[in-house]
């Protein structure tokens, strides 16, 4: 009887000791359960979604044109409340200008005559660059993917034609480039000039300098969740000349005959009324 007592002891002992073992052996599955349930989840939602819309298709450069303010309408769908309301979500909104060929030159003096004595060709270069942003740039995201989108004036990818120049010399040369776009006004930076408006609603604000370069622009837009790129979209911008200025400058290119003919006769016709008015009786 004793004997049997002590089984039944130890047998309740056992059990008691392996109960909280087994739960706790039993916890770090449902752990993995719950881990696993949220990466589903998190892998079932749909992603955002970024698009935009200018507040004009085409800007007009008239004689008295001194700069405007460009307006850029945006929309995220399938906003995510929590992110929002958490300030995580960025966005980079670009204007760039059309693509050419820019040179950069230095000036010394020579025999007391400051000239140009040495230059740097960069091919298909924006001619303009402005950019607005919820934040600094270097806030939202890593250098090296604001490099690879080319984010930000010091990031703008230039292609220097090949020549023999040392890489330090083509270094003062890019340096210089920019330095002198932003002088001009066309490589600006806005930090700040893109607000939410609504949960899913942004606006950016951008400024177009008097020298605008004419020609087809291109309006890009990056959407960035926890500094990592999860959308982007992009769309165009005309700005062309207008008014009576444009008008004689077309029909010169492109009816350069009858431009000449017309010039002729008009001259003709102001020199003969100059003589009938001013003539002496």
């Amino acid at each position: 009887m004793g004997l049997r007592r002590a089984v039944i002891l130890v047998a309740l002992a056992a059990g008691l000791t392996g109960t909280p073992a087994a739960a706790q052996e039993a916890a770090p599955v449902g752990d993995t359960d719950a881990a696993a349930a949220a990466n589903a989840a998190e892998q079932a939602r749909v992603p955002e979604r970024i698009e935009i819309g200018l507040s004009t298709e085409t800007v007009a450069i008239t004689s008295d044109f001194t700069g405007q303010a460009l307006t850029i309408f945006g929309a995220i769908d399938n906003v995510d409340p929590l992110v929002h309301r958490q300030g995580r979500y960025d966005i980079f909104v670009i204007l760039e200008g059309p693509r050419s060929e820019l040179v950069a030159r230095r000036k010394d003096r020579v025999f007391g005559i400051w000239m140009n004595v040495e230059s740097q060709s960069f091919d298909n270069t924006p001619q303009s660059y402005l950019i607005a942003s919820t934040r600094l740039a270097r806030d939202i995201t890593s250098l090296d993917t604001l490099a690879r989108l080319s984010l930000g004036v010091g990031q703008i990818r230039v292609q220097p034609h090949p020549d023999k120049k040392q890489a330090r010399e083509v270094e003062q040369f890019t340096s210089a480039l920019r330095r002198l776009k932003r002088g001009d006004g066309l490589y600006q930076e806005f930090p700040g000039g893109v607000r939410f408006i609504s949960q899913s609603l942004f606006r950016a604000e951008l400024a177009l300098p008097a020298n605008v370069p004419l020609g087809q622009h291109r309006a890009r837009a990056y959407l960035f969740r926890n500094g990592e790129l999860v959308g982007q979209t992009e769309a165009p911008l005309r700005i062309a000349k207008a008014g009576f200025e444009y008008a004689v400058s077309d029909f010169a290119r492109t009816q350069s005959l009858y431009y000449g003919l017309t010039s002729v006769l008009l001259a003709l016709f102001v020199g003969w009324l100059g003589r009938i008015v001013f003539r002496k009786d």
